[in-house]
């Protein structure tokens, strides 16, 4: 599939569902390699390397999904404190390819870290070698087609060629495009903060557009920090963030089997020793990184297959966080609610529906229903303000905001979705055609 240029520049443009678009430069300890592998039928991107020359701490959450890729195995037998990159292909999500795609990893794996080992040896002072088992690979695409990893090697050492040890804003744009694949726009976003008094960056960029209904990840995410932090406690920043950023989308209902989202901190800047993530030095950071997930997640969302309508579904004031978890996501995944927002009809009635269906209890008489500022239901009523031309109006928006009071505690969630269009049945009926 060709990589639509138009939605590029598109993206920048204010009107757009996500318009803020976001101009990422420099990493210190980061280097960022793209080129093509031949693996679509149109010369395209589709290998992007992230190349850390003095090694990175990392910490990665993965799909839950009981069929997990090959490369999801390959990087949860990685047990190196630091590691010194990650390969990432399109096209090809080596899934459901047994031994024969495991064993792919490892001979890509060999000839990266001997590749790399060389370039350690032109280019630093005290080169040292890379190992096999320092290389963490991301997959995506189609499942179950054979792994192309003599295509792929062939590749490698135009990787090493065209590495550079600084970024600019092409660059990152080239990466996160290289990474696409049913995608139509790149998806980057950035935080500067202060860890005590030294600044540090947070850059990330994210792949995503179908097969999507994150549990503990979402389809590819790659975030990247100049700070000094141990793999420990970006385990544990990664999974306090990520439940209500990637955890909290869903396009189509679907689990990858690839989903994965990798934080790598390379160390570069020399901030305040921190033993625990309870560290008030690491309030600012934490804070950051959750804008950076969010925007990235938020992205995704909006560019699902076949997308018109960005929409928003908070569920507010319920007795427990995991009620109006359920209630939020049996909104955002009913097609029927999809459907009719994509035909841009306040059916609210579909609302209602899915508030049923999500085994929760509730006060009938209690809840309260909003598009965007328009009252629709209150205290169980259908409020005396509402008016349906107001409601289809709104409806013509392409961000859309929907409401939820339950008026039974003080717990909330907050999903964000798309909606579903005749393009996403044209997308997903000849995805390999």
């Amino acid at each position: 599939m060709a990589i639509n240029l138009s939605n590029l520049f598109n993206s920048i443009n204010k009107n757009s569902k996500m318009g803020d678009f976001q101009d990422l430069e420099h990493v210190d300890g980061l280097s960022i390699s793209v080129t093509s592998a031949n693996l679509y039928s149109k010369q395209r991107d589709d290998l992007v390397l992230f190349y850390f020359r003095k090694g990175a701490n990392h910490a990665s959450v993965y799909t839950q999904s009981k069929l997990i890729s090959e490369n999801i195995k390959w990087n949860l037998k990685v047990n190196k404190k630091k590691i010194k990159a990650i390969l990432i292909n399109t096209r090809n999500a080596n899934a459901f390819t047994g031994k024969d795609g495991f064993r792919g990893l490892k001979i890509l794996a060999d000839s990266l870290s001997q590749e790399l080992t060389q370039k350690q040896k032109i280019d630093e002072e005290k080169p040292v070698r890379i190992q096999s088992d320092e290389i963490l690979f991301g997959c995506t695409g189609t499942i179950g087609e054979i792994f192309p990893t003599e295509k792929i090697k062939k590749s490698i050492p135009d990787l090493i060629k065209k590495i550079r040890y600084t970024q600019n804003k092409y660059i990152w744009i080239k990466a996160s495009m290289g990474i696409m694949t049913t995608d139509l726009k790149p998806k980057l976003a950035m935080e500067e903060c202060y860890i005590g008094n030294k600044m540090v960056k947070i850059y990330g960029i994210a792949k995503g557009s179908g097969m999507i209904f994150p549990n503990m990840a979402t389809t590819l995410g790659y975030i990247f920090t100049d700070a000094t932090i141990s793999s420990s406690i970006l385990k544990q920043l990664l999974k306090q963030n990520i439940q209500k950023t990637f955890n909290a989308i869903s396009c189509d209902g679907d689990t990858s089997t690839n989903d994965m989202v990798s934080i790598f901190a390379t160390g570069e800047v020399e901030n305040s020793n921190l033993k625990s993530i309870k560290d008030k030095k690491l309030t600012e950071f934490s804070s950051s990184l959750f804008n950076v997930l969010l925007n990235l997640a938020k992205r995704v969302a909006a560019d699902g297959e076949g997308a018109s309508k960005f929409i928003t579904v908070n569920v507010k004031n319920c007795k427990t966080e995991e009620d109006a978890r359920k209630i939020s996501f049996s909104i955002a995944n009913s097609s029927l609610v999809k459907t009719a927002i994509a035909g841009e009809d306040p059916n609210w009635g579909r609302i209602i529906m899915a508030i049923g269906k999500a085994n929760v209890n509730i006060k009938p008489n209690k809840i309260s229903i909003k598009f965007g500022n328009i009252t629709i239901i209150e205290n169980g009523k259908l409020s005396n303000s509402y008016k349906e031309n107001e409601a289809a109006n709104y409806m013509k928006e392409e961000k859309i905001d929907i409401s939820i009071n339950l008026n039974l505690g003080k717990k909330e969630f907050t999903s964000y979705t798309m909606d579903l269009t005749k393009k996403y049945i044209e997308i997903n009926s000849d995805y390999r055609t």
